[in-house]
């Protein structure tokens, strides 16, 4: 027993010593866990069940490189039961329901417990999630399930009612710099061999965006720059912003088509543009560009906004909506992302007006308000009978080509509905109308 166990002391030793540093940076314990205080600080729910070893199900819900894998491997470290990983990419039923039957008999011959843990859960299909149903309703085994999408979404909910949603966040820039000084001194890590300068650490901080194992990836890349670099091997090696940049060139931030960052960003731009602040209508749009975004969701939300944040305060900007839509459709990225900066830019300098949203008033009036009926004089006059209906007063035959008279049907009121705003077009044309019409009235 004692030469299995060295074998495979040895074996992991091997495996470790090429796995990516990221890999070999994981944390084995709760204090070596960075950031994320909210979901394993002292006198958290988590914290308190996995030192107490009483964990139940739980999903852990995050962006990736907050550290999810990571509590899983402190749990598989710390607790007395059997800790299990399945895939929820090339797993299939099968595999899940011989893990759950292999946990059944560990349950019931020796007593012991089983933690299933489930990296990207959400990617499990229906039948995959609705046979661990009832394993974990009968806590055969205790789940661990692992996602970087909105599980309140994408995880069965009758699976997410006897789980607890333990919620991480991106890293702060604190939280970076201190996993970047623990990766250079640990001798799981770089063990010493280099030093780093100011710069670098800034570029790989910004360039990791909040994402823990982006930022030991990069280290990783500029650590081999910086070995090659380095002439005296008897100093630790430089690692310059320059080598940082070299191995990490492109900045990925973080946006999840038809996901919550998504719906955030597309919201974000929207109340920009709503808000007057072209600077930040750019930035969300550069967000959306950068991640794929289809223009024609884009273009679609400006022209929605044109009607309903600004309307009649300035019809032009209508027109120029769709003519951002039809560039979209027609022409495409990368071309279009110009048009899609003027429309938005457009949009945020615009006059604001919300009076095209009285139509939903009129709507609910309409819905639930009485039948109303039309005033005759106002009825179609190609019927017999239609000269009883009274006299319609034609505008053009008046001065001013207006003429008072009541269009609403009995029991509304002028202003029921349209209430305009004081800027723009439509401040203008209502003031001159109202003046119109009391020179016409004089």
């Amino acid at each position: 027993m004692e030469t299995a166990s060295l074998f495979t002391e040895m074996e992991d030793a091997n495996r470790m010593s090429v796995a990516p540093l990221a890999v070999r940076m994981r944390p084995r314990a709760l204090e070596d866990i960075v950031g994320q205080q909210d979901a394993v600080g002292a006198g958290s729910w988590l914290r308190s069940a996995i030192e107490n070893d009483s964990l139940s199900s739980v999903v852990l819900f995050g962006p990736a490189g907050t550290g999810k894998t990571s509590i899983a491997h402190v749990i598989a470290n710390s607790t007395q039961a059997t800790f299990v990983e399945v895939s929820a990419v090339g797993g299939t039923v099968s595999d899940l329901r011989r893990e759950i039957s292999a946990a059944q008999k560990r349950l019931s011959s020796r007593g012991m417990r089983t933690i299933l843990f489930v990296d990207e859960v959400h990617r499990f299909n229906r039948s995959q999630q609705d046979a661990l149903l009832h394993a974990v309703e009968d806590r055969t085994v205790v789940l661990v399930g692992a996602t970087t999408e909105n599980p309140y979404f994408e995880v069965n909910s009758a699976l997410l009612s006897r789980s607890r949603v333990v919620e991480l966040h991106s890293l702060s820039d604190a939280d970076i710099c201190s996993l970047i000084d623990l990766a250079l001194t640990d001798e799981r890590g770089l063990n010493s061999a280099f030093a780093i300068d100011d710069a670098a650490k800034d570029a790989i901080t910004l360039l990791a965006a909040g994402d823990g194992r982006t930022a030991l990836n990069t280290l990783e890349l500029a650590s081999q720059l910086a070995l090659s670099a380095n002439k005296n091997k008897a100093t630790p090696a430089l690692i310059t912003e320059q080598m940082v940049r070299s191995a990490t060139p492109h900045r990925g931030l973080p946006y999840d088509k038809n996901k919550d960052q998504h719906y955030d960003i597309i919201s974000a731009f929207i109340k920009s543009m709503r808000g007057s602040d072209p600077d930040a209508a750019l930035y969300w749009l550069a967000r959306m560009i950068e991640g794929g975004e289809d223009p024609k969701f884009i273009a679609r939300r400006i022209f929605i906004l044109a009607a309903e944040d600004i309307g009649n305060a300035d019809p032009q900007a209508l027109l120029i909506a769709e003519a951002a839509f039809r560039s979209a459709e027609v022409i495409g990225y990368p071309e279009c992302q110009l048009i899609l900066a003027q429309a938005a830019t457009y949009m945020a300098l615009a006059p604001k007006s919300n009076a095209a949203c009285g139509i939903f008033d009129a709507l609910s009036e309409v819905r639930k308000g009485p039948l109303r009926k039309v005033p005759d004089y106002l009825r179609d006059r190609h019927r017999p009978g239609s000269e009883n209906y009274g006299k319609y007063k034609y505008p053009h035959n008046y001065p001013g080509g207006w003429v008072d008279q009541q269009y609403l049907p009995d029991g509304l009121q002028r202003g029921a509905f349209w209430h305009p705003g004081d800027r723009g077009w439509e401040a203008y044309r209502t003031e001159a109308t109202l003046r119109d019409r009391d020179i016409t009235e004089d």
